[in-house]
């Protein structure tokens, strides 16, 4: 059947009529919208064009000058909190200063909010007209040091004075002509030049002395002996020297000691001379002799000193404090038999990789001959007290493995360099170190068993007592899962016909977990004498001191008593007093309610069950002591808080005065938005899990936000940030539109085992479960949160953890950025990883492998690495993109040349991240 054409004539034209109207709809809306993008492209011209790199590289430059003109603003704080040196305050009070309880001074710089800045004093007592704790007054005199600093050009506003830092000279004779007048060095800011400036004191009614400068000041060298014990050089810029005289009959070798505690040899001083060493003040130098055994130290100062080498004793051997005997207990009534009555002419050394006992004349009485190359005796030798045993460690060396990077474009040449650098990985045979115990005084061998140190990781911590009657060790077993401390008891000769001392092995403290022992994050041990020790532990499933008897009495071994005990954590011991026989601690969730990261401080008793909280205020604490020890300055902040600093007394934690308590009020009309806190439960329904959420600074709660989660799940510590800062790094991303958080989830450290445990060959996990439950929570709570569109980025383990996220959890995350990742823990560096995954290796290293799991990829990935990585080696991130495309999977990938470890973090590589999540996270 046809139809008639003409029938279908009326609805043409309708339809034509709503196509017309359809059309003039979109002109008028396209016409808006162009509109919008013209006004759009007049402020930000890569949007116009779509251009995500310029318009990364944009946003993070005006990030950046947000983050100027906020840490720009000033807030009332206190900072450079240091208590002035007891020397200082004695000459300073001259004949007024009592004999005791001295009063004590502490100094900090007060920044008002107008910018204006004071540095201060505050006194704790004044001794002659009674207590006056909390007065604070001028340090020095500010109209003094704006006049000499002022030129004709330039006058120096004393409320504003340009010093970079000060230090406090405590050596009479430096400062005013008569010594009269302690003095205080100031470092001024963009300037080498130094000045010196007498302290104020405000009940003094003799002038002070002018300011000077300190470059112009004759300085004279004046002569110490080393220190005992060693030191970390601090950073110092003030130029000085040391005049090193050898004393000693034997060479020395000079060490200077940087701020890690890394050694580097700088000369070698014949018996007899001397040197004359360039150095900056608060530089550190160690002396050893040839055998590695340390002769002491000292620490650059701003005059010059001459320094001489004796190898006299500073300190009773073996003893942590010679001065106090071990305190009396029922079980070291009974006599044990020591080679304490003995003594020796006798000396012992290592020659060629062999131990060598000779007399007095120097004739050999006796060497070993089964020390050769790849199986020798090795330094330091340690030697007893009354020098008749020593215990050197025969080590059996491993073959090392290197990685080579490439480096493709080098500054000097042409053609690419190698590099080539020891990097052992999981797995690889590791150095072998073997006790030997010697008779030096019948210039013997001592057998001895080593069945207690079986498959050593490390034996140190090497400690005589002072009787030398015993030797201690700690052996960490391979696997991180047993840590001992053995002790060999000495017995004397039996008879003058068998002169040789013997040995016993065995276990002081035998330490084991199922999982791992946090040696590197959670270890404690230090003797409080010879017969006892304080040990941490987390064997009752939090991280606790306890008391341990050594001796060998009936209770050898023996927890004498838990020190510290509850659902919260030691984060660190800050000090023990053996007299008072108590212990300063810093804390983790001490305080019911509070964040259980934030670090608080408290006194314990060794013997009793006796706590004193000394801090209070909700926040993270950080606490400045004064030399005696009788108050403290303590200041403590959150991310959402600024710092408040307060001096207390330590006997029971009492306020004496608030120094000051800063106010974001000026941040905040400047356009700063506080990050929020936000908890959640985690996997389990019950536990806490702690987060910080930021915001751009022109949020608006009508929007919908994309998250980026900033992720490292390392087990060695934990992460999220707990103090004040004006910016944190992840606002960074936050102003280019996004809401940035950071969670610390279980398996990282610092809360309970348990809570810690989840990461035990199962670095995968990187706490995913609960971060999925956080963030499921906080878009909950805030419905501006888009779940949807979920970003991640970290490197090293969180490069790793920011591909596991793609790889575990693609319905949460969508767009992940991973740099410098360790994506198999097989290729990463040995000790972290044999750490937490284990040895040997296993199946689980591969379980945890994004390498292995590849295939599984979902969402956009982008890889960053840097060519001469040493830290991560870069053919872990190589090998996961092989992986990848192994697979068929889209990926980016971009190879940083020239750069190391953290290639996200340089310029180029954090723009093409910013560029990444704009491209794939609108």
């Amino acid at each position: 059947m046809v139809a008639d054409a003409n029938s279908s004539r009326p609805a043409r034209r309708s339809a034509a009529l709503r196509a017309l109207l359809l059309l003039c709809i979109a002109f008028v809306a396209l016409t808006a919208l162009a509109a919008n993008a013209a006004r759009a492209a007049s402020d930000h011209p890569a949007q116009a064009t779509g251009d995500t790199f310029a318009m990364a590289r944009e946003g993070l430059a005006r990030a950046n000058a947000t983050e100027a003109r906020m840490r720009a603003v000033p807030l009332a704080s206190a900072s450079d909190v240091r208590w002035i040196p007891e020397p200082v305050v004695r000459r300073a009070l001259g004949d007024r200063a009592p004999a005791d309880a001295l009063p004590e001074w502490a100094a900090f710089v007060r920044l008002e909010p107008d910018g204006r800045r004071r540095w201060l004093r505050v006194d704790t007592a004044s001794p002659d007209d009674g207590p006056r704790d909390g007065v604070t007054r001028d340090l020095f005199d500010h109209a003094a040091v704006a006049a000499a600093l002022s030129t004709d050009a330039a006058r120096i506003d004393p409320d504003r004075l340009p010093i970079a830092r000060l230090e406090f000279e405590d050596e009479p004779g430096v400062g005013s002509p008569d010594g009269a007048w302690p003095v205080v060095f100031l470092s001024i800011e963009g300037n080498a030049r130094t000045l010196v400036a007498p302290l104020l004191l405000a009940d003094r009614a003799d002038a002070p002395p002018p300011v000077r400068d300190a470059n112009a000041i004759e300085a004279r060298a004046l002569e110490e002996p080393l220190r005992p014990g060693s030191a970390r050089s601090r950073g110092g810029t003030v130029s000085t020297s040391i005049t090193f005289v050898n004393r000693l009959s034997r060479p020395v070798r000079l060490y200077w000691v940087d701020q890690g505690g890394d050694e580097r040899a700088y000369a070698t001083l014949e018996p007899g001379a001397t040197h004359a060493q360039h150095t900056y003040a608060g530089h550190a130098w160690i002396a050893r002799d040839l055998e590695g055994n340390a002769l002491g130290h000292t620490v650059g100062r701003r005059t010059p000193r001459s320094v001489f080498i004796d190898g006299a004793p500073r300190e009773a051997p073996g003893r942590d404090d010679a001065a106090r005997a071990p305190r009396p207990r029922p079980d070291r009534d009974a006599p044990r038999a020591t080679p304490s009555a003995r003594s020796t002419t006798n000396t012992i050394a290592l020659d060629g990789g062999n131990v060598v006992i000779r007399d007095a004349a120097g004739a050999t009485r006796f060497t070993t001959t089964d020390g050769v190359d790849g199986d020798a005796y090795v330094g330091p030798v340690h030697v007893s007290p009354d020098g008749t045993l020593a215990l050197v460690f025969k080590v059996q060396t491993a073959p090392t493995r290197t990685i080579t990077l490439v480096e493709s474009s080098p500054k000097d040449q042409v053609q690419p360099k190698l590099r080539t650098i020891p990097y052992a990985k999981p797995g690889d045979p590791i150095d072998r170190p073997v006790p030997h115990l010697f008779d030096v005084a019948a210039a013997r061998e001592i057998p001895i068993d080593t069945a207690l140190v079986p498959n050593p990781w490390s034996i140190d911590r090497v400690r005589w007592a002072g009787d030398s009657s015993r030797v201690t060790f700690l052996y960490n077993e391979r696997g991180h899962q047993r840590l001992r401390v053995v002790a060999l008891d000495v017995a004397a000769p039996a008879s003058d016909a068998a002169p040789v001392a013997s040995a016993t092995a065995r276990a002081v403290v035998d330490e084991h977990a199922s999982t791992f022992l946090d040696y590197a994050g959670k270890f404690f041990l230090e003797f409080l004498s010879d017969d006892e020790l304080v040990w941490m532990s987390e064997r009752d499933g939090w991280n606790h001191l306890y008391l341990v008897d050594v001796s060998n009495g009936p209770r050898e071994g023996a927890v004498t008593r838990q020190i510290t005990k509850g659902d919260w954590v030691v984060r660190r011991v800050l000090s023990l007093d053996r007299d008072a026989r108590t212990a300063t601690l810093e804390v983790g969730g001490i305080h019911p309610g509070q964040d259980p990261y934030h670090v608080h401080v408290i006194r314990v008793s060794l013997d009793r069950d006796e706590t004193t909280i000394l801090t209070q205020g909700d926040g993270t604490h950080r606490v400045e002591f004064a030399p005696s020890g009788r108050h403290y300055i303590d200041t403590y902040s959150r991310v959402d808080l600024a710092p408040v600093s307060e001096l207390r007394r330590t006997s029971d934690g009492s306020l004496v005065a608030t120094l000051v308590r800063a106010s974001t009020d000026a941040l905040v009309a400047a356009g700063w938005r506080a990050p929020e806190r936000f908890v959640a439960k985690g996997r389990d329904g019950v536990t806490d899990i702690w987060g910080v959420i930021w915001r751009p600074i022109d949020f608006d709660p009508s929007k919908r936000y994309a998250i980026i989660e900033n992720i490292y799940a390392g087990p060695q510590d934990s992460f999220v940030p707990k103090s004040f800062a004006a910016w944190h790094g992840q606002r960074d991303l936050a102003e280019l539109g996004y809401v940035v958080v950071q969670i610390d989830g279980m398996g990282t450290s610092n809360r309970s085992k348990a809570f810690h445990d989840v990461c035990a060959k199962n670095l995968k996990d990187a706490g995913f479960p609960d971060r999925v439950r956080w963030l499921e929570a906080a878009a909950k709570a805030h419905p501006e949160l888009d779940l949807a569109r979920v970003g991640i980025y970290g490197g090293s383990a969180g490069g790793q953890n920011a591909m596991r996220g793609l790889l575990d959890f693609p319905g949460t995350y969508k767009v992940g950025v991973a740099d410098c990742g360790c994506h198999d823990n097989r290729m990463d560096k040995i000790w972290w990883n044999e750490l937490w995954m284990g040895w040997p290796v296993d199946e689980s290293y591969a379980r945890s492998s994004n390498v292995v799991d590849a295939a599984k990829l979902e969402g956009k990935l982008l890889l960053i690495v840097g060519e001469v990585d040493n830290n991560v080696d870069p053919a872990s991130t190589l090998q996961v993109a092989h992986a990848l495309m192994e697979a068929g999977k889209d990926f980016d990938l971009l190879v940083l040349p020239g750069v190391g470890h953290g290639a996200a973090e340089s310029p180029f590589g954090s723009i093409k991240r910013a560029e990444f999540f704009l491209r794939h996270l609108r």
